[in-house]
């Protein structure tokens, strides 16, 4: 089962073709070499300081890269605020949770549309969206998030939050038409409500197709074995530079457990760069202007 890493969407599985191999390890036996002087094994272990290295590294890119990465809850008000600020407990429930990064010095959010398609839906006035962020000098302060834009398709939304008075980081961009399998990818978002959590793992696969929530197919999904789970919605997943180079979107789930599987997928890239702009100007991707 493929399900958008946020607690209440459940996409069907993608048909795919599947293959298990059997048998960890092949060995060959050379008989006529058994009495033969054995070769001095490979040096593959890295020595401590570089290992301390990859290390500081990889704790460096966490902690530049967090500034930028929000966290974002689905309210619906029990009843109307009196006040500009949200009372969570009193005045509204949490729905789910996401997440997703600051796109701009102005306070465009994107996170991905499943995250905040209630807010987007909305008829009955009692929707919110609370967003959590971090400023560039490490202090924590919450806004209430407007949405301005999204799109189906792409699993897209842009969200719009008052920062004045607050200096935010916005994400460094990469992009994804160059990524090769095997290389190392992070991800950094919210699952299950624990904020600023970070995981690893390598570009699995690419071009592959997933579902976005019109039921059309997102292609060119980025397959990834970092982990993904219920509130990583939205978040990047990040080169080893510390460049996005996709929003985290979707996970398969070991049927009836709502496990992941390690199979995850997200939007690449190149895609956000040529949808968001429209979102921020015009409210709706390009194909619905015409």
């Amino acid at each position: 089962m493929l399900t958008t890493p946020s607690s209440t969407k459940t996409f069907p599985s993608v048909p795919s073709r599947r293959a298990i191999v059997f048998g960890s390890s092949l060995v060959l036996l050379n008989l006529a070499n058994l009495n033969s002087t054995p070769l001095a094994p490979a040096q593959l272990v890295p020595d401590d300081d570089e290992l301390q290295q990859q290390e500081d590294h990889l704790v460096q890119l966490f902690q530049d890269t967090s500034l930028s990465v929000v966290f974002i809850k689905d309210l619906e008000l029990t009843k109307v605020p009196k006040g500009v600020m949200l009372n969570e407990d009193e005045d509204a429930k949490v729905e789910g949770t996401g997440s997703g990064f600051i796109w701009d010095e102005f306070g465009h959010i994107v996170t991905n549309y499943h995250v905040v398609d209630k807010l987007a839906t909305d008829t009955s006035g009692l929707q919110r969206c609370k967003v959590f962020l971090v400023d560039a000098k490490g202090n924590s302060f919450y806004r209430e998030g407007k949405i301005i834009g999204f799109d189906q398709a792409y699993d897209l939304a842009v969200l719009k939050v008052d920062v004045d008075g607050y200096e935010i980081k916005p994400v460094v961009l990469g992009q994804s038409n160059s990524l090769r399998v095997g290389q190392s990818c992070f991800a950094i978002g919210n699952p299950y409500g624990y904020e600023n959590t970070l995981t690893t793992g390598v570009v699995s696969g690419l071009g592959r197709e997933i579902p976005s929530p019109n039921g059309r197919a997102i292609r060119g999904a980025i397959q990834t074995d970092a982990a993904i789970n219920a509130g990583n919605s939205g978040g990047p997943l990040i080169d080893s530079y510390g460049h996005v180079i996709g929003v985290n979107t979707a996970t398969f789930t070991r049927k009836g457990t709502g496990v992941s599987s390690g199979v995850n997928f997200a939007i690449p890239i190149d895609t956000v760069i040529r949808t968001v702009p429209y979102l921020i100007v015009y409210g709706t991707p390009y194909s619905n202007r015409f």
